[in-house]
């Protein structure tokens, strides 16, 4: 019983003095922010810098992004059959699609829907159609697939279906679209990557200059028998704060940047075509990956530079 209270009693003890190192720490970085004012104004300058062209990316990423996820789901492959096609044949044909397709949904429009919906479009349209005796237009059914990527192979599986006339999605358009926004995508995610690698190595060096400064001071502290640990948690800290307030400026500028600019086109840019991210959805998840970024790429740069 009492082994085992000496046994308590140590672990109190040790975990007191661990939240007593935490927060002396803490307390020294935070005065180390002030202490050596001018290379902390120079490390936030160079957070600063690197994080307004990670936002910039982020923002570009997500609306690219946004608009390939709204693309998914309004292209869809309209599919012509003959002139002599049946309501049953039709039902077959719909059933051969929904065997070979991943699809999110698939409709059957016939050559009178199209007419009249066509007719709504403008009023010489309308006159046209009304002219003529007989309908022109095709029945149709329009399949929505799950990934844009399939568009190509499944039009050309539905095309050579039996009494299937033709399959278009706009080919030739789509798929350029298809291959811009899936480099931009992957570019956009290289960059950031880039400039947080940038991020931690501008910290690296900056506080590299901090420690080198405060050499005599560490010195002193590991010859009077202080631990690594001990040494290390204040400027680890301090690199956590100098991230936190290096990202202040970042978020700042994207919010107002992204709100005028997102006013100013009215919530699209050059057509309704293309929809921005809504304010609302991408400004607080931007500002926290930010603080993320600054603070953890901070601490790491830190750690880094006072291991070496």
């Amino acid at each position: 019983m009492v082994l085992r209270l000496a046994i308590r009693r140590k672990e109190v003890i040790e975990y007191m003095k661990g939240i007593r190192i935490l927060g002396r720490s803490i307390r020294d970085a935070f005065k180390s922010v002030f202490r050596n004012f001018s290379l902390s104004i120079a490390s936030i300058a160079c957070i600063a810098i690197t994080l307004v062209l990670v936002a910039i990316a982020l923002v570009i990423s997500e609306n690219v992004n946004h608009f390939t996820s709204n693309l998914e789901k309004e292209l869809s492959i309209v599919v012509y059959l003959n002139e002599d096609t049946t309501v049953e044949q039709a039902d077959t044909i719909k059933d051969a699609i929904k065997n070979m397709a991943s699809y999110q949904d698939l409709t059957f429009k016939s050559k009178d829907e199209w007419k009249t919906e066509m007719q709504g479009y403008s009023d010489d349209l309308n006159t046209t159609l009304a002219y003529l005796e007989t309908n022109p237009l095709l029945d149709s059914i329009v399949v929505k697939v799950n990934d844009i990527g399939e568009l190509k192979s499944t039009s050309k599986a539905i095309s050579e279906i039996p009494g299937v006339k033709s399959a278009k999605y706009g080919e030739d358009t789509v798929d350029q679209m298809v291959i811009v926004f899936r480099v931009v995508e992957k570019a956009m995610v290289v960059l950031v990557i880039a400039l947080i690698l940038v991020t931690a190595f501008l910290i690296s060096n900056t506080i590299k200059l901090t420690i080198y400064s405060r050499r005599n001071e560490i010195e002193i502290m590991r010859l009077v028998g202080t631990s690594n640990t001990v040494i290390k948690l204040p400027f680890m800290f301090e690199g956590l704060f100098l991230g936190i307030i290096g990202s202040i400026i970042p978020i700042l500028l994207s919010l107002y940047g992204y709100i005028i600019a997102y006013d100013h086109f009215g919530g699209y840019l050059f057509s309704h075509m293309i929809e921005l991210v809504t304010t609302v959805n991408l400004l607080p998840i931007t500002a926290l990956v930010l603080v993320i970024i600054g603070g953890v790429v901070g601490m790491l740069g830190s750690w880094h530079a006072v291991r070496k």
